[in-house]
C-alpha cells in the first residue's frame, strides 16, 4: 500500500479466495462467536505490552520521507519529502497531529538514495539531521515514533537472493549510522527493522531465512550500539508483514530465539482484499469481511499478546484507497474501521492509521472525510452504532411509502434524528421498534417534493454513545446509460445518474466468459477498470480495463446502489470502441 502501484492477488490466489468464500459457508459467521470482551487484557501483560498499548492510537506520515525517484530518475525533486505531493514537513503539522489524538507516529523512511558507494555506505549527513529533527519535533510532542527502512525492501534489499554479501553489507552499515546517531534518544523512540520485506530471488536461501538474517543482524547492531539502544524497543515486522498463521510462527520463532523482552511483532492490515479493493461484487462489508477481521486478529492475539508479545499494525487502510477514497461506499468504509478498531483493540493491538495524505490535509489541517475521523476517534473509546447501510432511496415515479432501516446499535441506544441541527419528530416523521428505524411516507415526501434527484436531505442519527450515524435520503430514478465512441486509451459513457450511485460493474463476452482484467470474476475493480464521474455525467472506462479485452462484443452490466442493474453493450475493434445501451 501507500506507493504507486498495488500488489494483487495472482490469478490463481483469486480463484482460491473465492473457493474459500464458498466452501466456507457458514465458518465466517461462525467466527464472530467466543469473541472477547472490550477491553479484554491479554493472558500476560509484559511492560513491552503496556508500552504498545500506550502507542494507541498511531499515525502514518506516509508518502514523504519514504518517497523515492521511481525509474532511476536524477530529477533532484524525486529524492525529498515532497516528491510524491505532499508539503514539506513542519513543527506545526506534528503538533496538529498530536492534537487530533494520536499517541504514536510512524515516519517511514526510503534511505536508498542517501547512501553512498561502499565500502562505507555512508548515510549524507543532512538527511540525517532532518530525519533527526522530525523525530525531535515528534518527541517534544509526547508521542511515541517508530522509524524505519522503508521502500529500501523493494528498491535493493530484494535482491538479497542475487546479491546476498553486498545487500547485507549496505543494511548492516545503514543501520549501524542509524542506530549511533539515535542511541540517546528517548526510549519513546522505537526502530523497525525493514518495512513490508520481500525478495526477488531465493538462490542464497528462502526469502524467510534471508529476513531472518536481517532481522538477526538489526538486533545484534542496535544492541551494540550502546546508549539506551541496548533495551530500545525494536519493531520486528514478518515476511510480507503478512499476519498468515505460517509467518507469524516464524517471526514467533526468530522472537524466542533472541529471548529479548524488548521486541514488537507488526503486520500490515488492508482488509479482506476484494472488500478492500471493491472488486468480485464485495461491495459490502458484510460476514465475509468481518470474519476475516475476526481470523486475523484472533490469529495475531493467540500467537503473540497471549504470550506477553506486543503487537503493533504498522499500517491499516483499505487497498482501494490507492486508487480513490470513494472506491468503497461511504457507510460500508465506516463499518469496516468501526469494527475492525474495536476487534484490534479488544484484542490488545495496537493499530496506525496509514495516511499518504489522502486522509489529514497536511496543509488547511482539516481531515477529508470528517465522518471518518469521527468514528475513528470514537472508536478508541468504544463501539459506535451503524446500520445496514446509510443510503436510503425513494424511487421516482414510484408512490412513496414508509421506508425501514435495520440498524446496528453496538449496545447503544437512538436518542434522536437531525437534519442540520432540527430535530424530527419521532411520531411525524420516523419511528424506532427495537433495532428497526421506519421513515414516515410523509417525512419522505416532504424532503423530496421538489422533484430533484440526488440527496435530498442528511439525516443525522445521534446516538447516546459513539459517534454519529448519518443517512443520506436519496431521491433516484433509473439510470439512463447513451451511445459513444472513443478509443481504448479514453472511453467514457454519457450517464444521466438520475440521483443514483454506482456500485460495481461486471462484464462479460458474448460467450458468456469474463471479459478484462481479473477474469476469475465479472465483476471488475472499481476505479482500477472503472469508475463513475458524476459531477461531468460519466462512467469512465479505464485503459486498465481495455488493455486486457480481446476485441468483439462485451456486455457490461451496471450495479446501481438502489438497486438498479444497466446492461449496456461494448463493441472493440482494435484502439477503436463504440458502445450502446443494451436492449
Amino acid at each position: 500500500m501507500k506507493r504507486r502501484f498495488t500488489n494483487r492477488l495472482s490469478f490463481l490466489t483469486a480463484l482460491l479466495v473465492l473457493w474459500l468464500v464458498a466452501a466456507s459457508g457458514g465458518a465466517y459467521a461462525e467466527a464472530g462467536k467466543g469473541q472477547p470482551q472490550e477491553g479484554q487484557a491479554p493472558a500476560k501483560r509484559s511492560a513491552m505490552q503496556a508500552y504498545a498499548e500506550a502507542m494507541q492510537p498511531g499515525w502514518n506520515l506516509g508518502n514523504t520521507f519514504d518517497s523515492v525517484g521511481l525509474g532511476g530518475s536524477a530529477d533532484p525533486s524525486s529524492e525529498n519529502e515532497t516528491a510524491w505531493g505532499n508539503p514539506v514537513v513542519t513543527k506545526s503539522l506534528i503538533k496538529k497531529i498530536a492534537d487530533q489524538g494520536f499517541k504514536s507516529i510512524r515516519i517511514p523512511i526510503t534511505w536508498e538514495h542517501k547512501i553512498g558507494a561502499s565500502p562505507d555506505y555512508a548515510i549524507d549527513p543532512a538527511y540525517l539531521d532532518r530525519i533527526e529533527q522530525v523525530v525531535g519535533w515528534a518527541l517534544d510532542e509526547k508521542l511515541y515514533v517508530m522509524i524505519n527502512l522503508h521502500h529500501d525492501s523493494w528498491r535493493w534489499i530484494n535482491g538479497m537472493g542475487s546479491n546476498y554479501d553486498e545487500t547485507l553489507a549496505r543494511y548492516n552499515a545503514a543501520w549501524t549510522q542509524i542506530a549511533d546517531r539515535f542511541k540517546h534518544a528517548s526510549p519513546k523512540l522505537m526502530f523497525e527493522s525493514v518495512n513490508e520485506p520481500q525478495f526477488s530471488s531465493e538462490q542464497a536461501a528462502s526469502s524467510q531465512e534471508m529476513l531472518d538474517t536481517l532481522n538477526r543482524s538489526f538486533h545484534d547492531i542496535v544492541r551494540a550500539s550502546g546508549g539506551k539502544n541496548a533495551t530500545r524497543p525494536l519493531v520486528l515486522p514478518t515476511l510480507h508483514t503478512s499476519s498468515d498463521q505460517q509467518h507469524l510462527d516464524a517471526l514467533g520463532e526468530l522472537f524466542a530465539e533472541l529471548d529479548d523482552p524488548n521486541l514488537i511483532a507488526t503486520i500490515h492490515y488492508y482488509g479482506f482484499w476484494p472488500f478492500s479493493v471493491n472488486i468480485a461484487g464485495f461491495t459490502r462489508f458484510d460476514e465475509t469481511t468481518r470474519g476475516e477481521i475476526d481470523q486475523t486478529f484472533n490469529r495475531l492475539y493467540d500467537t503473540f499478546v497471549s504470550k506477553g508479545i506486543p503487537v503493533v499494525v504498522g499500517e491499516f487502510g483499505l487497498l482501494g484507497f490507492d486508487q480513490h477514497t470513494g472506491t468503497i461506499e461511504q457507510g460500508e468504509k465506516l463499518k469496516f474501521f468501526e469494527y475492525m478498531l474495536h476487534y484490534a483493540q479488544s484484542k490488545g493491538i495496537t493499530h496506525m492509521l496509514w495516511d499518504n495524505g489522502q486522509h489529514f490535509n497536511r496543509t488547511t489541517y482539516k481531515w477529508n472525510d470528517p465522518q471518518l475521523y469521527d468514528m475513528m476517534k470514537a472508536s478508541w473509546q468504544g463501539r459506535s452504532a451503524t446500520a445496514v447501510s446509510d443510503l436510503v432511496f425513494v424511487k421516482q415515479g414510484e408512490p412513496i411509502a414508509d421506508i425501514s432501516v435495520q440498524l446496528q446499535p453496538n449496545g447503544n441506544k437512538l436518542t434522536s434524528l437531525s437534519i442540520n441541527g432540527k430535530k424530527l419528530s419521532r411520531i411525524f416523521d420516523y419511528q424506532i421498534k427495537g433495532d428497526v428505524l421506519t421513515f414516515k411516507k410523509s417525512f419522505l415526501e416532504r424532503v423530496t417534493k421538489s422533484g430533484e434527484t440526488g440527496v435530498r436531505a442528511t439525516v443525522t442519527a445521534d446516538f447516546n454513545k459513539g459517534a454519529d450515524w448519518q443517512f443520506r435520503i436519496v431521491a433516484a430514478g433509473t439510470p439512463i446509460l447513451h451511445g459513444a465512441s472513443g478509443t481504448t486509451d479514453a472511453f467514457a459513457i454519457p450517464t444521466d445518474f438520475r440521483g443514483d450511485q454506482l456500485a460495481t460493474m461486471e462484464a462479460v463476452y458474448a460467450d458468456g466468459s469474463n471479459a478484462g482484467p481479473q477474469n476469475w470474476t465479472s465483476f471488475k475493480e472499481f476505479s482500477y477498470t472503472f469508475q463513475p464521474s458524476y459531477d461531468t455525467g460519466e462512467i469512465l472506462l479505464k485503459k486498465n480495463f481495455f488493455n486486457e479485452v480481446k476485441d468483439g462484443t462485451v456486455t457490461l452490466k451496471f450495479h446501481f446502489w438502489s438497486g438498479e442493474i444497466v446492461h449496456y453493450t461494448l463493441t472493440k475493434s482494435g484502439s477503436g470502441v463504440t458502445g450502446m445501451p443494451a436492449p
